[in-house]
C-alpha cells in the first residue's frame, strides 16, 4: 500500500508541474514574433522630420503613425484591433517614395502656405490624417479627410501605401511564426495591392519576398507565390 501510494503521489507531482508549465505557455495566435535586433526601430538622425499619423476606429488597424527624416529612416506604429498597445517597427523609405513625397510638398509650397485642403464635406467615416512636416526650425500640420487639391490628394496616398506595406509586412511575420497556412493568401493580398498601386514603391520589398521564397517555414505555394512576384517586380523595373 506505502508503495501504490508513494506512485500515486508522484504521478500527481508530475501533472501538478506539467499543468503549471502548460499555463504559462502563450496561447494568442496572433502574438507578435520576436522582434530581431536589425528590425529594431533605430533613431533618425535627420534635421527635418515628417510626420503622418491615420485614425478611425473600427478599422483593422484604427490608428497609424509614420515618423521619418529626410533620409526616409524612421518608424511606423500602429494601433490593431485586439491589441491594447501600439506596435512600433523600423521604417526605411526609398528614394523613389520620398521623391513622391517631396515633390508633392514643393507643389504644395506646404511650409508657406495656408490652404487647408480639406473638402467641403466631411468623410470622416474614410478616416483621418494629420500632416507635419518640420524643416529648417519652421513647422506646420494640417489635417483632413478628403481632398480635391492633386497634390495634397498624392501626399494622403503614398502615406497610404507606406502604411499598406509595412502593415503587411507585419501580418505576414506573425503569420509565418503562428500560422503559416495562412501565407499563400496573404501573397495573394500583396498581388492585388502591387495591381492596385496600393504600394508604393514594390522594389523595396524585393529582399523581404527573397527571404520568404526561401523560407521552408512557409508551404510550398507561399514560396512559389513569392518567387512569381519577384519575377513580376523585376519585371516592371526593366
Amino acid at each position: 500500500m506505502k508503495k501504490v501510494f508513494m506512485i500515486g503521489f508522484v504521478f500527481a507531482l508530475l501533472l501538478a508541474l506539467s499543468a503549471g508549465l502548460w499555463a504559462q505557455t502563450p496561447g494568442k495566435r496572433n502574438e507578435r514574433p520576436d522582434v530581431d535586433p536589425a528590425r529594431k526601430p533605430a533613431k533618425s538622425q535627420g534635421k527635418n522630420h515628417y510626420s503622418y499619423e491615420f485614425t478611425r476606429p473600427g478599422f483593422v488597424y484604427e490608428k497609424i503613425v509614420i515618423d521619418h527624416d529626410e533620409t526616409g529612416k524612421g518608424t511606423i506604429s500602429f494601433l490593431k484591433d485586439g491589441f491594447e498597445e501600439m506596435l512600433t517597427d523600423p521604417v526605411q523609405l526609398s528614394p523613389v517614395t520620398l521623391a513622391k513625397i517631396n515633390d508633392a510638398l514643393g507643389e504644395l509650397n506646404f511650409l508657406e502656405s495656408d490652404e487647408e485642403y480639406q473638402h467641403q464635406n466631411d468623410f470622416s467615416h474614410l478616416g483621418n490624417i494629420k500632416i507635419k512636416i518640420n524643416r529648417g526650425g519652421r513647422e506646420r500640420s494640417v489635417k483632413y479627410n478628403w481632398t480635391e487639391n492633386k497634390f495634397a490628394k498624392t501626399l494622403m496616398d503614398e502615406y497610404r501605401r507606406i502604411g499598406n506595406e509595412y502593415t503587411w509586412r507585419f501580418e505576414m511575420l506573425v503569420a509565418r511564426e503562428n500560422q503559416p497556412l495562412l501565407t499563400p493568401g496573404m501573397m495573394d493580398g500583396l498581388d492585388a495591392f502591387i495591381k492596385r498601386n496600393e504600394i508604393s514603391d514594390p522594389t523595396e520589398m524585393l529582399p523581404f519576398l527573397t527571404e520568404l521564397s526561401n523560407d521552408e517555414r512557409l508551404p510550398l505555394m507561399a514560396r512559389n507565390r513569392a518567387a512569381k512576384l519577384i519575377k513580376q517586380i523585376d519585371k516592371k523595373k526593366k
